[in-house]
Parts: C-alpha cells; structure tokens; sequence
C-alpha cells in the first residue's frame, strides 16, 4: 500500500468504489481450484459466448448475442470507435468529458467534435438544442454521451435521452452508462433503448457500482445493426474465467450493494452541504459517487499540497473550463469525514494566506 510518513494513502481521485466488492466475490477467489485457470471455456459448445454474457442476457431479457462483453468498459468504447471510425470522421464528444474520449478519437484519426454541458447554478446539464445544433451541423459518424457524466456528474433524463436518441438515429451513437446505478431511483431500458434504434450501443461496467475495477470487466447492449462490431469482439477461446464467476457473484449481491448504496446516497448529501457552507466554495449536484466542486483558484496548489502531505489524494482539475475545480469521489463514510475534516481545518487556519503563498 503506497504510504506517506507511515501512514495509508487514501485515494479519492479515480471514482473508484472504497466500500469494496461483496463478500460473494471473495468466497469465488477462495473456492477457485486449478481447472478454472488452466482450462479454456467451453460456454461455446453450447452456442454461447460466456456465462457472464448468458447471464446478463437473461436477466435483461434480450437475446445473449445482443451482449458483448469487454475489458472494462474502456475496452468496449476504444472498441466502437476503431471499428467506426476510420481517418477524418467527426465524432461527437461532450465538451466537458472524461479525457479518454478524446484520446481514442485521436488514436483512429477521427476528428473530435464538441458539443455543450453547461454551467448551471447548482448542477451542470446537456444543452438539448445546442447538441442538435451540431450534430446537425457536422453530421457526425459517431456520438458518443456520458449519463451520468465524467466529471461534471450530471445526466440526461429520460425524456431528454429519448428525444437526442431519435434526433440522432442515423449515427452510431455510444451512451455510456458506467455511472448509472449509483441512483437506485433512476432507470433506463438499455434492451427497449438498443430496440428501437439498431445503432445504438449501451455501455456498463462492473468497475463502479459493483467495485471490481481491478477485474476490468464491462459489457454494452447492441442494436441490430452492429454485427461488425460483435465480429471484430470475438473471443473464440473464451473470456476470463475467473472475472466472469466474481462478476456473477456480484450480480448475485443486491441486497449488499442496495446497503452502501444507501450509504454512500447519505455521503453525497453530507459533502454537498458541508462543502457549499465553506467560502468561495462552490459543489454541483451529481447523480455518480463523485462530486465536483469549485473553489477559489488562489487556494488550489497549496490545497492540493496540504490534504497530500496528509495522506489524502483528491483529483485537481486542469481542463479547460474546469481548472478552479476538484473532483471528490465518495469514499466510506469514514474516510469522507477523514477529508471534510481535512479541508476545514485547511480554511479554517490563521495561517492559510501564508499558506497560499507557500510559505
């Protein structure tokens, strides 16, 4: 474990789950034997691609060839867009967005397309014309929209998903949806969704929600009209055995997600509103288990100095139109106090203008 003056790191920067897997997905570590290591899948004689992918299928209701199933979900989206997008094709990315949407674009040679989130009073949120606006405009191959979004944490709802979704029926569209379960009060039909428009795909992960990050596994919902893509993704000997029995188990844990669930629901209620009473500091409603905050920009180095010397990481934003921001993603309850306590004993020293200049 990465330490500092003896002391455990605490890692709030990557929107990792810190309540951990459930204890189902260490009883498959524990009971695993040699034959699930050694020994290629055979799902495929009984027509099949995996059991994770006949699993998801059944409990979503949809035919298990309509799954694919990737290393994490940056797998699945890397995978989408080099099959789709070939050299000076436009894609379509939101302008605050997880920076890896960019990077894969640029890897296949595409040409990134901006389209707006905007700056609200308590939240940011998808600007509907102004999406259309360009994607009229440019007419890209491919889109690609993040609900919930990283880092901003806003989302679209469902009336807004449905009229972008028919707006932009004619390009491949890739909603990623790795943020989603983290509002237990929220759904969407990834199967009806992928239904009633043949180029859409839908993406999720057991990164976030079910913390198996270090499993990288994802999977997407695919309309009918990409039998490319599920070509290409092919896996003829099989996927990882063991993941797919942890990620089972995990589906097969509810009642223990629904609980820090819950838990980490109260969490971002108590930064939301403890953070909002600190000056000049400035939190945004978010629907995923992080939260971005803005704050006054002459505090941000020394800030990002004084919780690191204190074992306490956090992600200091440096995009453009976001570098007065953190993003905090939600830790246990503990560790969440851990960093609240942290950051008022920071604003709330004599000292702290000395501080800002680094002395």
């Amino acid at each position: 474990m990465t330490t500092i003056n003896e002391k455990p790191m605490i890692f709030l920067d990557r929107n990792e789950n810190q309540y951990g897997p459930s204890p189902a997905c260490f009883k498959v570590l524990r009971n695993s034997n040699d034959n699930i290591l050694n020994i290629y899948s055979r799902d495929f004689t009984r027509g099949i691609k995996s059991l994770l992918s006949e699993r998801l299928a059944h409990d979503f209701g949809t035919e298990e060839t309509r799954i694919l199933l990737g290393y994490g979900s940056e797998d699945i989206l890397k995978q989408a867009v080099q099959c789709y997008i070939n050299k000076n094709d436009k894609i379509m990315i939101p302008s605050f967005s997880w920076w890896y949407y960019k990077k894969i674009a640029d890897e296949a040679e595409g040409i990134n397309i901006q389209y707006p989130i905007v700056e609200g009073e308590g939240t940011f949120y998808y600007d509907i014309e102004g999406m259309i606006k360009v994607y009229n405009e440019q007419k890209p191959k491919l889109v690609l929209i993040s609900s919930p979004n990283n880092p901003t944490g806003n989302r679209l709802e469902t009336e807004q998903l449905n009229f972008v979704l028919e707006k932009m029926k004619d390009a491949v569209v890739v909603l990623d949806e790795a943020y989603l379960l983290f509002d237990e009060t929220f759904k969407t039909d990834p199967v009806g969704l992928v239904n009633r428009y043949p180029k859409l795909i839908i993406i999720r992960t057991f990164s976030k929600y079910y913390a198996l990050a270090g499993i990288r596994t994802g999977f997407a919902f695919l309309g009918d009209n990409h039998e490319r893509i599920s070509l290409l993704s092919a896996r003829y000997l099989g996927f990882n055995r063991l993941s797919e029995k942890i990620a089972i188990a995990a589906l097969d844990s509810s009642d223990y997600y629904n609980s820090i669930g819950k838990k980490m629901a109260a969490d971002m209620e108590m930064l939301f509103n403890e953070l909002n009473q600190l000056p000049g500091f400035h939190p945004y409603r978010s629907f995923a288990n992080f939260i971005l905050v803005k704050i006054p920009p002459e505090i941000k180095d020394s800030l990002k100095r004084y919780l690191t010397e204190r074992n306490m990481i956090i992600k200091f934003m440096n995009e453009d139109g976001l570098d007065k921001h953190i993003r905090i993603t939600l830790g246990t309850h503990s560790q969440n106090c851990t960093l609240l306590k942290l950051i008022r004993s920071f604003m709330s020293k004599e000292d702290k203008h000395e501080l800002v200049r680094g002395v």
